[in-house]
């Protein structure tokens, strides 16, 4: 369906709601009767044309070719006309993106039909905003710093990527590089956008919160499924192995979900991909997770999302040790007592303490009934962290690229993007920051930090200034992603899924809170005064 203006917010759950008149619920069934007939008619043409698109692929190149292409033509057309939809869509499948990949086939394509959700709706909102006049960036103060980083990544395609291309290596695509490059950098910044006008009250709020706890507990789930299929030999793992593929994640040792894992007990190594393409990600995709669940846990409502939000937090803590996930095993805990303390948790004795002595003794109770896990995971942590210490990492990153420098814009996109590979020579640097400033340089790499900051004060801004208490608690667990996130230099994170997702996401979630507060005040009083602001209705209450 078009994207439609919002007629009005609904009142609050605590105020009297006036039954609608005999006229009212006439013109909703219209509505419903006309909006039920477009979608028929939309997705009848949508499925005939997909099939035959389908068809055609499938009769000259392949049947699953053929498959794969009538569910993406379908789904982008959906996605188009359905935004809203799309746009949850694409939350749910994105953790489940790397098993669907690898269940069908392990094609760079596949790897792409999630964009299928978002690229879709993307185009469905700027539609919107620009009917409506709404702005397209939010909030207008990071247009200049948005736009100068642009500006430099495209001046390092142009003139990098660009001479490159001039006269490529024997098998590269520097020009194709340098725009999956560019993809991969600025790709998911309009998702603050369309996280922005996505929500239009607390109940949608509420709403992704609790999804978000739902994806992580399946997740985990199937993670866990992962695990015992391990343990009980259904999947051999690597065990089998011979020399150094002993210690590498490799993508033939599969199992069930996800992509490469690690498996050999014989030498005590386990790193499990989750539903990910590989083990980091998912590491990466507990802590995410951990400031994401944690608002649901402890301010939701409802007292049973508040069990589902610790239960999600116990899944997180247990699969970051079963998983082998060093870096989750040492940060999930951090990032728990540091929300604890932002949102002022521990003040709250009321929400605090049984939860906290809930979780306490599931995971002392945890802990002595597997004593050797533990013993083992913190042993590979120590193990590690004497071998190669973060931050002389970090430093052994910085120093290499620094050597290695072409120029002022550095060189060039892609050439230290582990999807663009396949496109030409790539270097492997496993530090964020480092990685930025060998492809677009140090004015791209100071560029992108001051993009960063600016955006860590807007979300700052935006929710301190929200004086409702839960409102307030979610906005300060979702700003310490962002912090966390802008600043993190250790791997790249920011530049795969999830948190290539979740930190633009979540970042527009909160520069979305003050207007969700103000839009309440709004409909309190249209219960006294109905005919008052109905601009502000107009201008904020979200795309349907």
């Amino acid at each position: 369906m078009p994207l439609r203006r919002r007629q009005a917010a609904p009142p609050p759950a605590d105020q009297p709601k006036a039954p609608p008149s005999l006229k009212q619920r006439l013109a909703q069934r219209q509505k419903a009767q006309q909006l039920r007939k477009e979608f028929i008619v939309f997705t009848t043409v949508a499925v005939l044309f997909a099939v035959l698109i389908g068809y055609a692929i499938g009769l000259f190149v392949g049947v699953k070719l053929g498959l794969g292409a009538t569910i993406g033509v379908l789904y982008t057309a959906l996605s188009f006309k359905f935004p809203r939809q799309a746009l949850w869509a694409f939350l749910i499948y994105m953790p489940f993106s790397g098993s669907v990949t690898y269940l069908i086939g392990n094609s760079p394509l596949l790897q792409l039909a999630k964009d299928g959700f978002y690229i879709p709706a993307l185009f469905g909102v700027v539609q919107y905003c620009r009917r409506e006049k709404l702005p397209i960036l939010i909030p207008r103060k990071f247009i200049a710093p948005v736009t100068i980083f642009v500006a430099l990544c495209l001046a390092t395609l142009l003139f990098v990527n660009g001479g490159q291309q001039l006269s490529p290596e024997a098998g590269e695509s520097p020009l194709l590089m340098g725009i999956l490059g560019l993809k991969v950098l600025v790709g998911y910044i309009p998702l603050i956008v369309c996280a922005y006008y996505l929500l239009r009250d607390r109940r949608d709020l509420l709403f992704l919160m609790r999804l978000m706890v739902v994806v992580v507990l399946a997740c985990c789930g199937c993670a866990f499924v992962q695990y015992l299929l391990l343990q009980i030999g259904y999947c051999p793992g690597t065990q089998y192995f011979q020399g150094e593929a002993l210690y590498k994640a490799s993508l033939e040792a599969r199992c069930l979900f996800g992509g490469a894992l690690l498996y050999t007990p014989q030498l005590e190594l386990i790193r499990l991909p989750g539903t990910f393409v590989a083990p980091w990600q998912w590491g990466w995709f507990l802590i995410s997770a951990a400031f994401l669940t944690f608002s649901t846990a402890f301010n939701d409502p409802k007292a049973g999302w508040r069990t589902a939000g610790l239960m999600a937090i116990a899944s997180i803590f247990v699969m970051a040790v079963l998983s082998g996930q060093r870096i989750a095993l040492v940060l999930v805990p951090l990032i728990f007592g540091a929300l604890l303390v932002m949102t002022g948790q521990v003040a709250d004795a009321k929400r605090f303490v049984p939860p906290a002595f809930v979780l306490g003794i599931f995971f002392g109770y945890t802990a002595l009934s597997n004593p050797e896990i533990v013993a083992s995971r913190l042993e590979s942590l120590q193990d590690r962290w004497a071998a190669s210490p973060p931050t002389q990492f970090v430093v052994n990153q910085f120093t290499w690229v620094i050597e290695q420098q072409a120029g002022i814009l550095g060189n060039g996109l892609g050439r230290a993007t582990n999807s663009a590979r396949t496109l030409g020579d790539t270097q492997l640097i496993e530090a964020y920051y480092p990685k930025l400033l060998y492809e677009i340089g140090p004015m791209g790499m100071l560029a992108f930090f001051v993009m960063a900051t600016a955006l860590v004060i807007l979300c700052f801004q935006a929710y301190r200034r929200v004086r409702d208490r839960a409102l307030r608690r979610y906005g300060a667990s979702l700003w310490a992603l962002v912090v966390f996130v802008s600043y993190n230099t250790y791997f790249y994170p920011l530049d795969v899924d999830p948190v290539a997702v979740y930190y633009w996401f979540f970042a527009g979630v909160i520069l979305r809170l003050p207007d969700l507060e103000r839009q309440e005040r709004f409909t309190q009083a249209e219960t006294q005064q109905p005919q008052r602001h109905k601009r502000f209705r107009r201008k904020r209450a979200g795309f349907s």
